[in-house]
């Protein structure tokens, strides 16, 4: 699984989540699920104000965290006040411009994983099989990778609600997977015997030409079979020839299976996001990997 984000998720069926909201012409989304203020997306209009309207929103609510995807370019108003870069992608906007993740912790004990060494132990893991296969271009035997629609959201909403007991986004609403459908996420599925069995994501930022490969599931009893890396190669297929530069994921930092599948398709560790987002029941700390996707030989560092 990884973290689903951008600006452009949208408001329905959000009631019991996290909510998205414009701050100036900014995008944010906060709550207490994750306890945190997320600067999604930054129009340069509104620095270099919005660094003390997100400490006054934070300090407000009782939030511990706030965190925020800038342009490398535009981090120094928030490096001044106490951000810490937690992440990097290179080449993430347009196949250009850098973005950094930042973040300011308001509890110091936020900033301090309890789990530490088994996220050490995971990225250890990842890194010494980054010069595996990837995933093989001949699917298993019985099984079919298909573009999900919305005659598919009421199947893929359960399999999601069986999966993750929480998640930042309604995902498990079919209303909302119908929503974006229509207007920025491709979804992908693996079907055996006709019955879907694993999921993922292709979330878009067209302006910016860069895509998040989010929302990963298999049911418990299909996991071992190497569907999510069989997933995310056909996803990067279909989103470059949706004009996308860079792929990226925010894959939960204790998970050996999606860690260890992004750095096999060669995708490069960009950083921790150190106890960020309530996923599975508690909030916990996440990894970031990112790939150009337009570079056929890119090599994981």
């Amino acid at each position: 699984m990884t973290e689903p984000g951008e600006d452009s998720r949208k408001r329905k069926g959000q009631s019991k989540m996290d909510r998205i909201e414009r701050m100036g012409r900014s995008t944010i989304q906060h709550g207490p699920q994750s306890n945190r203020v997320y600067l999604m997306r930054l129009d340069p209009t509104d620095a270099p104000d919005i660094v003390e309207e997100l400490d006054a929103l934070a300090r407000k609510k009782g939030y511990t965290k706030i965190f925020a995807k800038t342009p490398a370019d535009a981090a120094r108003p928030f490096t001044q006040q106490g951000y810490v870069a937690e992440a990097r992608i290179p080449r993430f906007y347009n196949g250009a411009r850098n973005a950094m993740f930042l973040a300011k912790f308001l509890d110091p004990d936020r900033a301090e994983p309890e789990n530490q060494p088994v996220l050490d132990r995971v990225l250890s893991l990842a890194k010494a099989k980054a010069c595996g296969s990837g995933a093989n271009r001949t699917p298993p035997a019985g099984l079919d990778v298909v573009a999900c629609g919305s005659g598919d959201a009421h199947e893929m909403g359960a399999l999601y609600k069986e999966v993750f007991p929480t998640y930042p986004f309604p995902i498990h609403d079919p209303d909302y997977l119908r929503e974006t459908m229509r207007t920025h996420i491709d979804y992908f599925g693996v079907r055996e015997d006709g019955r879907l069995v694993a999921l993922a994501s292709s979330e878009m930022d067209k302006t910016g030409a860069n895509v998040e490969m989010t929302d990963f599931a298999t049911l418990p009893s299909r996991r071992g079979r190497g569907l999510a890396a069989w997933l995310l190669r056909v996803m990067e297929d279909a989103m470059r020839e949706r004009g996308m530069q860079t792929a990226y994921t925010i894959a939960r930092a204790v998970s050996p299976g999606m860690n260890i599948t992004f750095a096999k398709m060669r995708y490069a560790f960009g950083g921790t996001l150190v106890n960020n987002t309530n996923i599975s029941g508690s909030i916990e700390s996440m990894n970031v990997w990112h790939k150009p996707l337009a570079d056929p030989e890119w090599r994981s560092a």
